[in-house]
């Protein structure tokens, strides 16, 4: 290893290298193509910045004056591409290297004037790299490493033919480092035509379950899962916590209500400025805020210190997002706890999931109340301040503290204020236990009542409760069972609101056509729709506002109409067809004149009866007009001026010119005018009839 970078790593306390960093650095890989997978947090970024080191600088221990970059790193997101930046700018600080960025979102023309100074080593993202080589400002003539990070992943963003540009404008000579969590075939075959008989890097610890990762999948009710949320982050009350969701919509709806409830947190989405973005991690990295609401935009390469919790607000879509998730925590060594929030309709897709990302969870649940008054108690006691001595000022303080109150007193005070600089834990019900139905209660002592309208009168429940409220003066509550016959309808009123039901009907009338009678008894239903006794004879009636008479013009049955005459099966020409043949085509006849004559076939010759020759085009007819109605061809139209006098030849009919028709005595009229149908100049707004027009107005 070259001693600049060793002594890099030693001033950033890096006692021993990964296991991924070590194998990349094999010196019988110093020249050789990569494809690298390993798992998140391994150290990646500094495993291709040591590999790359020996292509850059050779035997030197530094970088000469930069003139077109060495080194190219792409990456798929402007987070993971600043993060790639900040490691190779400490690990290469002591080379003299010049490291630079492009990335969108960010002022093109900063970028550019950067390239111009010149760099060693360009970072960027797909898309603003492409634009920079298409406009000639990023010169790949001097390449001597490209290094793909996290490529599935930019294969899965839709960068393939942004990577496929770039690497067919770098030199062949160069080295093609490919890293990546996961390798699927789609890495494979781009390796393959882009990378010079790749060496397969593969990590032990890739095979098994990341050692420092715990998961939980936590049970929750439907209605509980974002109360769960806030109750796994005061339980643990982690330095740094990421929560991950599917969609804008949902970051933005956690993000206002965790607010809300007092925790210090920034979202993170693809709709935010670059700008923005960068403020929210660095409030993270800073301690301003312990809470990240992010989007799977941050799923990839963020490492953020001290990042303790990781929690799954909405399941990813695949195994790989799963990884990619949790991998932001337990980083370099650190432990972290990966939680997923699985409602009762996700147990099984939480369960496939772990299975193929190889994922071994606990299944609990969240913690509920008393769990997170219980850690809080704990945390009091252990704080590190009850050890540090009290100060001369902190010492009288608290003996007339003691004079004034009891220690118990005391005590409960603290840890009343204690609680209140946290959010009040949630409430959270039993998942596993399902809300019974409600059981119906029994509708009681009843007496039923039969109205005069049925399903003949189309009568629906829904109409008839309100007519039944409002007539009879009771409330809905004292309506049960409604029932609609064919010809009547049953009504159930509960035997409280009977009397005031009766009074309020009087005379038995809900409504014009609709009336009310009482029933000794309940009515049989086990027998199926009854008539009605009073039903009335004749046509059906119709609802008000139909009138109906009884009588329609159409025939009511299909035994009055006429049916048609069966087609014959003969053709058409009448001729007899066997059954194999098929059926014959009807001649064409000649079109017959109004005498029955058959018509002249028409003439090739063409109209002036001059033989047409074989191959000629046929002459166009002399426009001459049609015939007036004394049967004389009409005098063709010339081209003269509107004077009346012939143009040319004299082919044209000249215009007439604009007078309007004459008068009795043969002078041509003034024109009118269309608005106001009087000869002359119309009044305008400005002009005044028989008058003169005012003078113009000038604007000053």
């Amino acid at each position: 290893m070259i001693q600049t970078l060793s002594d890099a790593l030693a001033e950033r306390g890096y006692d021993t290298l990964t296991p991924v960093q070590e194998a990349v650095t094999d010196p019988e890989l110093a020249s050789a193509d990569l494809l690298v997978s390993a798992q998140t947090g391994s150290g990646k970024t500094v495993g291709f910045g040591l590999a790359i080191g020996s292509t850059l600088l050779g035997e030197a221990e530094t970088l000469g004056l930069a003139e077109a970059p060495l080194a190219l790193i792409i990456a798929p997101t402007r987070e993971l591409a600043f993060q790639v930046s900040r490691e190779l700018g400490w690990l290469y600080a002591k080379t003299g290297a010049r490291v630079a960025t492009c990335v969108g979102g960010m002022d093109m023309r900063d970028e550019r004037r950067a390239l111009e100074r010149g760099a060693h080593i360009v970072v960027g993202t797909p898309g603003r790299l492409r634009d920079h080589i298409q406009r000639g400002s990023l010169d790949m003539t001097g390449l001597r490493a490209v290094v793909l990070d996290e490529a599935d992943e930019m294969l899965d963003l839709g960068f393939r033919e942004d990577l496929e540009f770039m690497l067919g404008e770098a030199p062949e000579d160069r080295r093609t480092l490919m890293f990546s969590a996961t390798v699927p075939p789609s890495i494979a075959t781009l390796a393959k035509s882009y990378q010079r008989d790749a060496v397969r890097v593969t990590t032990l610890s890739e095979k098994s379950q990341h050692a420092d990762i715990a998961y939980q999948a936590m049970k929750v009710a439907d209605r509980d899962a974002e109360n769960a949320i806030i109750n796994v982050l005061r339980f643990h009350e982690a330095q740094n916590a990421i929560v991950f969701a599917n969609t804008r919509a949902t970051v933005n709806r956690l993000t206002a209500r965790f607010a809300n409830r007092g925790f210090a947190v920034v979202c993170l989405s693809g709709e935010l400025s670059q700008s923005e973005r960068t403020h929210a991690l660095q409030a993270m990295r800073d301690g301003r805020a312990r809470v990240c609401v992010a989007t799977d935009v941050a799923a990839r390469g963020i490492d953020l210190p001290n990042l303790e919790l990781v929690i799954h607000a909405e399941l990813p879509t695949n195994a790989e997002g799963l990884l990619h998730r949790s991998g932001r925590t337990g980083r370099a060594g650190r432990k972290g706890i990966s939680a997923l929030i699985v409602p009762p309709k996700m147990v099984k897709r939480a369960e496939r999931l772990l299975k193929f990302a190889k994922v071994t969870a606990e299944w609990t649940t969240a913690p509920d109340a008393a769990d997170i008054l219980r850690r809080d108690e704990e945390r009091l006691l252990s704080d590190p301040s009850w050890s540090d001595e009290a100060t001369e000022e902190e010492a009288a303080f608290a003996e007339r503290l003691l004079a004034a109150q009891s220690p118990t007193a005391i005590a409960a005070a603290y840890l009343r204020l204690y609680r209140t600089r946290h959010s009040a834990p949630e409430e959270l019900s039993d998942p596993d236990v399902r809300t019974p139905p409600k059981e119906r209660v029994p509708f009681g002592p009843s007496s039923w009542f039969s109205l005069s309208v049925g399903r003949e009168e189309r009568a629906e429940a829904r109409w008839l409760l309100p007519l039944l409220c409002r007539a009879g003066r009771i409330d809905k509550s004292a309506i049960g069972a409604i029932r609609v016959q064919q010809g009547e309808t049953f009504v159930e009123i509960a035997e409280a609101s009977v009397e005031r039901f009766t009074a309020a009907l009087g005379d038995g009338q809900l409504e014009e056509g609709v009336t009310a009678r009482k029933l000794d008894s309940a009515p049989d239903f086990a027998r199926g729709p009854q008539p009605s006794d009073n039903r009335p004879s004749g046509p059906r009636p119709r609802r008000e506002g139909k009138p109906h008479d009884g009588a329609s013009d159409r025939p009511q049955r299909r035994d009055d109409y006429k049916p048609r005459k069966p087609r014959p099966d003969a053709p058409r020409d009448e001729a007899p067809a066997e059954d194999t043949a098929p059926r014959q085509k009807k001649t064409f006849k000649a079109r017959q004149d109004n005498d029955d004559r058959p018509r002249k076939p028409r003439s090739d010759t063409p109209r002036d009866d001059a033989p047409k020759a074989e191959g000629a085009a046929r002459p166009k007819r002399v426009f001459g007009g049609a015939p007036d109605r004394d049967g004389k061809p009409r005098k063709p139209r010339f081209d003269g001026p509107r004077d009346g006098a012939p143009k040319g030849d004299g082919t044209g009919r000249p215009k007439k010119s604009f007078g309007g028709s004459p008068d009795a005595d043969g002078k041509p009229r003034k024109p009118r005018h269309k608005a106001t149908g009087k000869p002359g100049k119309p009044a305008g707004p400005n002009r005044k009839p028989g008058g003169k027009q005012p003078p113009k107005r000038r604007d000053r």
